[in-house]
């Protein structure tokens, strides 16, 4: 998938995720408050969060929340070669169907 694929990814996510805010409203504010409270800055740092999150992402197959936290890692002060070693470790954690 190109870059472009996923960048259109990520704002149809948003639209999507608005839509659900507006139809579902008390389970997407929860939602949004853990995703804060999970990522603000403490003894890590929120890109570290956010790195450790695609990770995740990555080891579980979700393609929307790769485009997510890869958004947000970035946003967050990633580099181009950390965000690369955090998808190195993914595909240790999740194996062949991760680097896949």
């Amino acid at each position: 998938m190109t870059t472009t694929n996923h960048v259109q990814r990520y704002e149809k996510l948003k639209l999507l995720s608005a839509q659900l805010i507006s139809e579902i409203p008390e389970v997407m504010a929860g939602f949004g408050e853990l995703h804060s409270s999970a990522v603000a800055k403490g003894a890590l740092d929120t890109k570290s969060k956010e790195l450790i999150a695609l990770g995740i992402a990555i080891a579980v197959h979700c393609d929307g929340c790769i485009a997510f936290h890869v958004h947000d890692a970035l946003n967050a002060g990633a580099t181009r070669q950390e965000t690369l070693e955090a998808i190195g470790v993914a595909i240790l954690m999740g194996g062949g169907p991760s680097m896949v």
